[in-house]
């Protein structure tokens, strides 16, 4: 596909930022089923939150194509044919995934309403709701602020600019390829889709990783993406999950075993590779010091805030006290990578441990430096989950930037979870 050409002639209904309900993360899937298994009458609000504030999204995105783009997605519903997919396609190795109630629910889906409201020079946009529809607002939301955000500065760009702009990031794309050939004993998946440049974008790295990388690339987290080139789909769980469970606790005592009891609820429907463990929720030292002993035997640890190799460190060091061999366990990172990080990362852990990499916004997104002022350089935007049932959520990380929720209730998770000083380091998108 010629992608400058189709962006110099952009037309919306042909290129709808969104263009289906599966154009989405696989773990949101995953972590959906269970929430309408487990917690589906739970009231949940999401929130966008813009970390780069330098970032003026309210200047650079008009309000009326920014809910252009919002209406189109409430639009959408299953295909035939993605319905299809779900229920039949192999995942992990299990076929029928997802249950039969859980489709029939989906089928029948529609995204619940937002709220936008435009404050200053960022938007305001939220999604208040029942937990399993308005969780899967969170990937769409992202994925249409940041290409629209992009659209802005490639509307006034000429034919032969975009082909040139679109040529070097190609070819920095390849050549990122061609210095990750060489390792062995690595897997590595496409995590781009909520910060990715644009949806063809992101469907031209998945397809010059799957040639350049061949068996070495495992698969993408995009279940459009996955479905049309025939790739696996990639994800477990994130902390979305812990996030609601424990601000529904109704005490410290609770509060305690709430990430716990996320992953008992997991451990019953899920088995092999998609028993991975996030554990940074609340800090990964505390979490893996008072984890119940089965979770040891679970397949392996995603490490996504802090410093990567100090995780890793600590996983390896917790398997081995728990009487398990980290040579059989799976360490994932997913945090910020580039190309160098992998292969530190990949040099420090291969062979102690089977490495994998979740490469997200610096794979399907990496236009630094190829326009004037930097206008398509990547930035920090969330959309969280900030209450559940009318309690706030918190995240404290392992990188206290990424810390979020009303400061007392940090300093209570804190003390909980018994998290000490944390070294600050920046969020690299």
């Amino acid at each position: 596909m010629d992608i400058a050409t189709r962006v110099y002639n952009h037309k919306w209904k042909i290129d709808p930022i969104v263009r289906s309900l599966i154009d989405t993360d696989f773990y949101k899937l995953l972590m959906c089923q269970s929430v309408f298994r487990n917690r589906p009458d739970t009231q949940v609000t999401f929130s966008l939150i813009n970390r780069s504030r330098h970032v003026p999204l309210a200047r650079l995105i008009d309000e009326g194509e920014l809910r252009e783009q919002l209406d189109h997605i409430r639009s959408l519903s299953l295909s035939r044919g993605e319905s299809t997919w779900l229920r039949g396609n192999t995942f992990y190795g299990k076929r029928q995934m997802f249950r039969p109630d859980f489709m029939e629910w989906f089928e029948n889906l529609h995204l619940p309403a937002y709220h936008l409201e435009r404050r200053g020079d960022q938007y305001e946009l939220t999604f208040e709701g029942t937990w399993p529809e308005v969780m899967l607002w969170e990937i769409p939301a992202l994925a249409v602020l940041m290409e629209l955000r992009g659209r802005s500065v490639l509307n006034d760009m000429g034919r032969f600019e975009l082909q040139v702009l679109y040529a070097r990031a190609m070819t920095r794309v390849w050549e990122k390829v061609e210095r990750l050939r060489p390792l062995e004993k690595m897997g590595i998946a496409d995590f781009g889709t909520r910060r990715r440049h644009s949806f063809l974008w992101q469907d031209w790295c998945v397809q010059a990783l799957s040639e350049g990388l061949g068996p070495k690339f495992t698969g993408t987290s995009n279940c459009l993406i996955a479905m049309r080139r025939e790739v696996e789909a990639i994800g477990t769980n994130a902390h979305e999950l812990p996030m609601v469970y424990a601000a529904l606790a109704k005490d410290d005592a609770a509060l305690a075993r709430a990430p716990y009891e996320v992953l008992s609820d997991w451990h019953e429907e899920h088995e092999g590779n998609l028993r991975i463990i996030l554990p940074d929720t609340y800090g990964t030292s505390g979490f893996l010091e008072n984890a119940p002993d089965w979770l040891a035997g679970w397949t392996g640890i995603r490490i996504d805030s802090g410093d990567p190799a100090k995780g890793a460190e600590t996983a390896i060091d917790w398997w081995r006290a728990r009487g398990e061999d980290p040579t059989t366990k799976r360490v994932i990172f997913s945090d910020g990578l580039d190309v160098d990080k992998i292969i530190e990362l990949h040099g420090q852990f291969a062979g102690r441990t089977n490495v994998s990499f979740g490469w997200g916004t610096l794979l399907t997104n990496d236009f630094r430096g190829l326009v004037p002022d930097d206008g398509l350089a990547p930035f920090s935007l969330v959309c969280k989950a900030v209450a559940a049932n009318g309690r706030p959520t918190v995240k404290l990380s392992d990188n206290p930037e990424k810390a979020m929720g009303p400061s007392d209730q940090i300093a209570r998770y804190k003390r909980v979870f018994g998290v000490g000083e944390q070294e600050r380091l920046k969020v690299v998108v």
